[in-house]
């Protein structure tokens, strides 16, 4: 899978538009892919069971009602624990980046996701979320994705960069992280990312689409 093709999916007829500027080019946000799940200890649950944050309870919310639990040969829903998160191919268009979010089964066994991530900016000492979580792209069906031992399945997120809303609506504010809800999962990833989120929760800037087999990239 492209994500040329991926972002036709997500976006549907906007995503159209947004492809005809790709062909002029791309860029790249600024990114650190450490994926170990949580460098501020502080900002995550000790265990999958655990409460989340306060400022986290919607993205967590989003990815624990994106599928229910499941099993047999294919294996279990994969907890945060089974999962190395990565950011894969990035490309700017119309005021947007569009993200690949890489999710790597580091297990050992066979477990599935389904549905979708919960995502949200943050940055802080502790982390914390930055203002909304993404919304859901409905442009795809979700569908159970198995991940072998070492196998990945990628999900698109976009980006709106904050300078397109007054800053009086926005409330910009730096961020630094990636907060990534698995899906079925209230346990986060946090993976170091530059951004520029709105701290105002009037203005939501993420849109996330559902896990899909193989790398973005």
């Amino acid at each position: 899978m492209t994500l040329h093709r991926t972002m036709l999916t997500l976006t549907g007829t906007a995503g159209l538009i947004a492809a005809a500027a790709l062909a002029t080019g791309c860029s790249s946000l600024s990114s650190s892919a450490s994926s170990q799940t949580p460098a501020p200890s502080s900002a995550v649950a000790s265990s999958p069971s655990a409460a989340a944050p306060a400022s986290a309870a919607s993205a967590a919310a989003s990815a624990a009602s994106s599928s229910p639990a499941t099993s047999g040969a294919a294996g279990t829903g994969c907890a945060t624990r089974d999962l190395k998160a990565t950011v894969g191919a990035a490309q700017g268009a119309a005021g947007s980046i569009y993200q690949v979010i890489d999710f790597t089964n580091i297990s050992g066994a066979a477990c599935t996701l389904f549905g979708y991530p919960g995502v949200a900016l943050a940055g802080g000492t502790p982390v914390t979320q930055i203002g909304a979580a993404a919304a859901r792209s409905t442009g795809s069906s979700a569908k159970l994705v198995t991940l072998g031992a070492g196998k990945t399945a990628n999900a698109l997120l976009r980006i709106t960069q904050a300078g397109n809303y007054p800053a009086s609506l926005c409330a910009p504010k730096a961020s630094t992280y990636l907060q990534i809800y698995p899906p079925n999962q209230t346990t986060p990833i946090y993976l170091a990312y530059k951004s520029t989120a709105c701290s105002s929760s009037k203005v939501n800037l993420l849109t996330i689409g559902v896990v899909r087999p193989g790398s973005g990239g």
